[in-house]
């Protein structure tokens, strides 16, 4: 599998005239981590709502060469294109395995998707290994810990040849073990596949962020390194307010220094 980059070029949302994304350009290459971040109602998650087909949007998004705007979500799931929610959305009374086998099972009918099997295929086992829940296989995944069923979403959609990732608050609600966990997948991730996460821990951000995106009122407000948003002076009078050379994460209440 190899990497494919995305690239966005004067993407826009409208709602009832309200312009939630304003004209966004983006590039993002193959194989980085890129966190995109900013205050609440920036555009965040719209922007990858637009990308994966859930709203309308106008502008050019192409994956590895090819136009998403304009084609239905199921199609561009089918481009390798896959995306988490801030709430994990797994078969709670099902196994480890069997949502595993499911999500990778698109091609198969119905009535064998549940069928007990004498092995498990290569790619599931493989996803397992990958996203640490081999020894959880037959689990029912309503009594994994938050952060595995985070994670048994992203193995979901690795089962199905996912290219690109888009993380939508991967580790809200984890402890920083998980966090941790989390942060380390990332970098296994990208070895073959482009990461993009919606994040707002900033000490998460810190230490597995390769680029940064900041968000400002649907509009690029600022790119680059992390070191490089923080020094921004518009990232340090928008993001992180006028008044204050540091402010809370939303997560951890800890300071961000700018």
């Amino acid at each position: 599998m190899s990497g494919a980059g995305l690239r966005v070029r004067d993407l826009r949302v409208v709602f009832d005239g309200f312009a939630a994304v304003g004209g966004v350009d983006i590039d993002i290459p193959p194989g980085d981590v890129r966190f995109i971040i900013g205050p609440n109602g920036a555009g965040k998650t719209t922007l990858v709502d637009a990308v994966t087909g859930l709203v309308r949007a106008s502008g050019s998004v192409t994956f590895d060469g090819q136009e998403l705007v304009g084609r239905k979500v199921h199609r561009i799931a089918r481009m390798g294109i896959g995306r988490t929610f801030q709430t994990a959305t797994v078969f709670e009374e099902l196994t480890v395995l069997q949502n595993l086998d499911i999500a990778a099972g698109a091609g198969r009918g119905p009535l064998t998707l549940l069928r007990r099997r004498r092995g498990v295929p290569a790619g599931v086992a493989e996803a397992m290994d990958t996203v640490g829940l081999a020894g959880a296989r037959d689990r029912p995944a309503g009594t994994l810990a938050h952060g595995q069923k985070q994670w048994l979403e992203i193995g979901m959609l690795l089962v199905q040849d996912a290219r690109l990732l888009l993380l939508d608050e991967p580790v809200a609600g984890m402890s920083h073990d998980e966090r941790d966990a989390t942060g380390e997948l990332l970098g296994v991730l990208s070895a073959d596949r482009t990461v993009v996460v919606i994040e707002h821990d900033m000490d998460f951000l810190r230490r597995y962020a390769r680029t940064v995106t900041v968000m400002h009122a649907g509009r690029i407000l600022s790119e680059g390194t992390v070191a490089q948003v923080q020094a921004d002076p518009k990232v340090r009078e928008v993001y992180l307010g006028r008044a204050a050379d540091a402010a809370p994460t939303a997560t951890t209440g800890t300071p961000v220094e700018a």
